[in-house]
């Protein structure tokens, strides 16, 4: 009894000092979570609106470092706190029109392929030359993200943050895996520099050829873009045109349904009847062409005698050719639809979106969608069918190449269009429903890396803003503001030549995904010969 006594009483007396060391040392292990979570936010910051481009490095140091030596366990957790710690904010748009159960579910789904990556990540930060290893899995798990599910979600690339950035050049390489890739891999080759030269200055026994690996990931994308700046260029090749970008608006409340698209018509073309006289009066260069936005016409003309009367009288006052964004339904197909419109014949080509938008143009799973949110099925009431075909239409001789609104998200679409002959490019949008969201700023961004991408001029012609237009090399030399009626003309350059990214296609996010699987395919096995060496 004596002796139980004064075990207790010994336990009392200890408690007080185990306590706080075991509260320090719980806190302790949530440093890593912590600094993943906010990495992730970091990284979030480093994308537009803001031109903090550079804090994509930093935070795939922290998570470089976060990850480094764990196992793919843990890189699988810290990855998932990453991921949400970059997309909750990212993507916060996707909430605007039908609330946060739609955007905290794709959030939910889309950083599952981060926690991956994470996890290959920490599989392979055991390996010689990591940084090369992991940066090539985040381009594998962009690559998985623009694909799958319902044919992809490729918002929040890595490339698409760098449209203000010194590895902007880099597009003009390989196209985005290329750009972020190297975006990538200097941020964890800055983290290894970091992390071996503390390891020198406490042991002096830092490998030479660990050290150049480390110093040359942060160099070679760095070089790297600084020699692929000749490769941007904003020379005319096939002389000029001076284009028209229209800016309608659109109204913001107190209209029904089909009032709302009449109303939308109508900007538009009230828009351009303004600048028709504003070129009558000589204050404006008389353009080639006009650009209006997507959804500019959600009544369908071929349907309907007075839009068709609208869209008409509009071309015959500017006197040129309207590449107009259309909702028509042909052969029972619902289509999202560029019209070229001639102010003498009418119009003359179309071009139907092939990248649609899931749960925005159509609904995949829809009966259960419906159970959970009823007021999502009535929105999408009934579903758009897919184009086939890439869109260049001929605008007095120019060669404009359609890349309509969320086809820009896509490497695929905008490619196909410069190869079908496109001379500049314009991505049609309608960004209204996402109201002043940063939404818009994103979409913008990835015009500016698809101009600098496939050397083209980019147009961006928005219902309610912002509408711009970018010249080759990715600055934006004119842009509207939001909600406003406004219009954008200039005399661009109209190129052929083709990039190293365009000839090259999908071949350089090929070549990065066998990278990938190499280094996670030696990590693997060297993890089996460890344990079986470790049975022995």
């Amino acid at each position: 009894m004596t002796v139980t006594a004064t075990s207790v009483g010994e336990s009392d007396q200890l408690q007080p000092q185990i306590a706080p060391a075991s509260r320090a040392a719980r806190l302790v292990r949530l440093v890593p979570a912590l600094a993943a979570a906010l990495s992730g936010v970091l990284l979030y910051v480093s994308f537009p609106p803001r031109t903090l481009w550079w804090l994509s490095l930093p935070a795939f140091a922290v998570f470089g470092w976060v990850l480094r030596g764990r196992s793919w366990k843990a890189g699988l957790g810290l990855g998932y706190l990453f991921g949400l710690g970059f997309l909750l904010p990212l993507l916060v748009w996707t909430g605007v029109e039908v609330g946060p159960g739609p955007w905290l579910a794709l959030v939910v789904i889309e950083a599952v392929f981060v926690a991956l990556v994470g996890a290959g990540v920490a599989a392979v930060s055991k390996l010689p030359g990591w940084p090369v290893w992991a940066a090539a899995l985040w381009i594998a798990g962009e690559a998985a993200r623009a694909r799958a599910p319902f044919n992809g979600f490729p918002w929040g690339k890595i490339a698409f943050g760098q449209a203000d950035g010194v590895f902007l050049p880099l597009a003009a390489v390989g196209g985005t895996p290329v750009l972020g890739f190297a975006v990538v891999l200097c941020g964890f080759g800055l983290y290894e520099v970091v992390r071996l030269a503390v390891e020198h200055r406490r042991t002096r026994a830092v490998r030479r050829s660990a050290a150049a690996v480390a110093l040359l990931s942060v160099a070679v994308p760095v070089v790297g873009a600084v020699a692929a700046r000749p490769l941007v260029s904003d020379k005319a090749e096939n002389g000029t045109a001076t284009v028209a970008v229209i800016q309608g608006n659109v109204p913001r409340a107190g209209l029904d349904f089909n009032a709302q698209r009449r109303a939308v018509l109508d900007y538009h073309a009230r828009e351009t009847e303004r600048l028709a006289a504003e070129v009558k009066a000589g204050k404006v260069a008389q353009p080639d062409f006009v650009l209006w936005p997507e959804n500019s016409s959600d009544i369908d003309p071929f349907a309907n005698p007075d839009a068709r009367t609208v869209i008409d009288g509009a071309a015959k006052a500017i006197g040129v050719p309207i590449s107009v964004g259309g909702v028509v339904e042909r052969d029972g197909k619902l289509l999202n639809e560029q019209i070229l419109w001639d102010p003498v014949k009418g119009p003359v080509d179309t071009y139907d979106k092939r990248q649609i938008q899931p749960f925005g143009e159509y609904l995949p799973l829809r009966s259960l969608v419906g159970a959970i949110n009823e007021n999502w099925t009535s929105m999408v009431r009934k579903d758009f069918s897919r184009g086939s075909e890439p869109g260049v239409f001929t605008m007095d001789g120019a060669k404009v190449g359609l890349v309509t609104c969320y086809e820009a998200a896509f490497d695929w679409t905008v490619r196909s269009e410069v190869v079908d002959g496109a001379q500049m490019i314009s991505v049609p949008s309608n960004n209204a429903t996402f109201d002043r969201s940063e939404m818009t700023y994103q979409q913008l961004a990835m015009s500016r890396v698809r101009a600098v991408e496939h050397s083209r001029t980019v147009t961006v012609p928005v219902t309610s803003g912002v509408s711009a237009i970018i010249m080759p090399d990715g600055r934006i030399t004119q842009k509207t503001g939001m909600f406003v009626a406004d219009s954008l003309v200039q005399k661009v350059p109209l190129r052929s030549s083709e990039t190293p990214a365009t000839r090259l296609g999908i071949l350089p996010e090929i070549a990065l995904l066998l990278v990938a699987a190499g280094g996670l395919g030696w990590a693997i096995g060297a993890g089996v010969r460890g344990r079986r060496a470790a049975e022995v």
